[in-house]
């Protein structure tokens, strides 16, 4: 019964902590402050081995692993308590000690999101001594005609009635404080806000793709990325909640006026509608991390413009809603490229996971140094005076996008008849352009690829190369030029600290 006393317990906690987590602000409770200070507090090496292995379902298995060793650790204060009660007890403060630190090491934290956790605590503390005193030797008599259990019997002398009907008491508790916790989050639910935002036609419209630009062909990356499957790499463990109606922008920091908008004036400055390729700085050789989708926001250099940016103010860091923040060099902001608040997404509002209402995009430059989703910050400051989050944990400040190309087809591992076959794939440099792509089988002479044809400088770019196939195993590699003569080079590195590089290659059998 202790193990149950610890699990119903540990219940009632979570459930009092989630509801005044809901009235204090997401960021306060237990869970959620806990698993990003988990995230803050993982090496490098394991955040990436966590990315490879687990792709979007990263922050699933964490909070699922967060699950099973909370389980453990209740069920070991259950046990405890039942022989010594005041160490059960201990092991709840400690519950909410971590959580309520955890809680205050939250960006924007303040001493109120420590309650929710130091409630709980006492909560599940009231609730622990309840179950064991039920379930103590002693305090139910014993029935007429029955022969009482020798003492230091387990179970000796337990009612279990009373226990029962005390953990349906505790159980049925914890249910009402989640459920009302629910409701409440179900309140500041976003969806209806999306629904309702009506994206204004831009003023500058994009151009369709020319003719040869977009290949169709099986196994081969679509030119434009759905938005389902465009990627999401983020340190949220829940998507924050920002409703379009509650949504403010401050401009401030090294500017000659303070600006401050809502999210219907930014809807009425001149929109513009770009394609743009974006990728992540956590992209191996060959990944995934890495779509192109239409794009619809406010030019971000006009917005700056009439707040008049300092000339010391090199560094544009971006916050989010959660507090996680990003630092964009200012000069590249500035120097004429489409970066904007985007509101839109191939034709539709953000989504909640892509940053909804508004996100940050730069063309050119990794995401973490300029693609802020839940936009609601920007400060204009200095690389020397401020280091935004991944900065801190060893990234680099400057991130420029590397010369990448990848081979969607054939895939890794795939057995291919004889004759000819189309290699075909995705090469992307953005904001220089991709000029050429070669492909090469077995180590022989480099083969140009058939690029299609450039849509734009901040897209990627298609390719195919026919290949005569013949029977046994074989290496494919690929190797792309940017707009600027450089070559992607042959040496791997990982992504840490400024992206990955290298050739990527597939094995195939051919039949």
């Amino acid at each position: 019964m202790g193990a149950l006393a610890g699990l119903l317990a540990c219940g009632a906690a979570l459930g009092v902590a989630e509801l005044l987590a809901e009235l204090v602000g997401g960021q306060a409770s237990p869970l959620l402050a806990v698993g990003g200070a988990a995230i803050d507090a993982t090496p490098e090496w394991l955040k990436e081995l966590a990315i490879r292995t687990f792709g979007a379902r990263d922050k699933l298995v964490l909070l699922a692993g967060m699950a099973v060793v909370l389980a453990g650790f209740a069920v070991a204060v259950g046990l405890l308590a039942v022989r010594r009660p005041r160490l059960g007890l201990a092991g709840v403060a400690l519950f909410g000690v971590v959580g309520a630190a955890a809680a205050l090491t939250r960006p924007d934290a303040g001493p109120v999101d420590a309650l929710p956790s130091l409630a709980g605590a006492v909560a599940g503390s009231a609730a622990l001594l309840a179950l064991v005193r039920a379930a103590s030797p002693g305090t139910a008599a014993t029935p007429p005609g029955t022969v009482a259990a020798p003492s230091g019997t387990p179970g000796a002398g337990v009612d279990r009635r009373r226990f029962l009907l005390t953990g349906a008491v505790v159980a049925g508790g914890a249910m009402v404080a989640g459920t009302t916790g629910r409701v409440l989050a179900r309140r500041s639910d976003v969806t209806a806000s999306r629904a309702a935002v009506a994206i204004p036609a831009p003023e500058s419209a994009a151009v369709a793709p020319a003719q040869g630009a977009v290949v169709d062909l099986p196994g081969l990356s679509s030119f434009y990325t759905p938005n389902r499957d465009f990627y999401r790499v983020d340190t949220a463990l829940v998507v924050p909640r920002v409703a379009a109606e509650d949504w403010r922008l401050r401009v401030h920091g090294r500017v000659r006026r303070e600006l401050e908008l809502d999210f219907g004036q930014l809807l009425a400055r001149p929109l513009i509608e770009r394609d743009i390729t974006l990728s992540c700085v956590s992209n191996e050789v060959g990944g995934r991390y890495v779509g192109t989708a239409r794009w619809v926001g406010a030019p971000l250099a006009e917005l700056l413009g009439e707040a008049g940016v300092e000339p010391a103010a090199d560094q544009l860091v971006s916050r989010s809603a959660d507090g996680f923040t990003v630092g964009t060099p200012t000069a590249v902001v500035l120097d004429g490229r489409d970066a904007m608040l985007a509101v839109a997404m191939n034709g539709e509002p953000l989504p909640l996971t892509h940053g909804f209402p508004v996100r940050m995009l730069v063309p050119g430059l990794y995401g973490y140094v300029s693609a802020t989703k839940w936009l609601v910050d920007l400060e204009l400051t200095s690389f020397g005076d401020f280091d935004p989050y991944w900065v801190r944990r060893g990234w680099a400040r400057q991130a420029p996008v590397k010369t990448m190309s990848r081979i969607d087809t054939p895939r890794p591992l795939a057995r291919q008849p004889a004759g000819r076959v189309a290699v075909a794939g995705v090469a992307w440099a953005q904001h220089r352009g991709i000029r050429r792509v070669e492909v090469r089988a077995d180590g022989g002479p480099w083969r140009p690829a058939r690029l299609a044809a450039e849509h734009s400088p901040d897209t990627w770019r298609q390719w195919v190369w026919p290949w005569e196939a013949t029977p046994g195993r074989h290496t494919l590699e690929v190797r792309a030029t940017d707009g600027t003569g450089a070559t992607q080079p042959q040496d791997r590195a990982p992504p840490f600290p400024d992206g990955a590089t290298g050739w990527h290659s597939v094995v195939v059998t051919v039949t």
